[in-house]
């Protein structure tokens, strides 16, 4: 049950790459209708569309790092003894 619930979580955990790109298309969206808007600034915004396009993309990098973080790092701690044996029949 553990298990399925940390497939469940990574699962959850890696959305979070739909957000960053819709993130990532209203940066650019909005730096080409300000460059349409007024292109004597075009140099100033290229550079605020970049910086919104790093930080939205550093902001992404941590839902695969999370998903590994909840797959691979947190495991069960199962007690040993007579009621470990019970639980993992239980749980199967």
């Amino acid at each position: 049950m553990l298990e399925g619930a940390k497939s469940i979580g990574a699962g959850a955990a890696t959305i979070a790459l739909a957000g960053a790109a819709v993130g990532i298309g209203n940066v650019l969206s909005s730096s080409i209708h300000s460059v349409a808007r007024n292109p004597s600034l075009a140099k100033q915004s290229f550079g605020y569309a970049i910086l919104g396009f790093a930080l939205t993309e550093a902001i992404a990098s941590f839902a695969p790092m999370m998903a590994f973080l909840i797959s691979f790092v947190f495991r069960s701690h199962k007690k040993k003894g007579k009621s470990s044996s019970v639980g993992i029949y239980l749980c199967k």
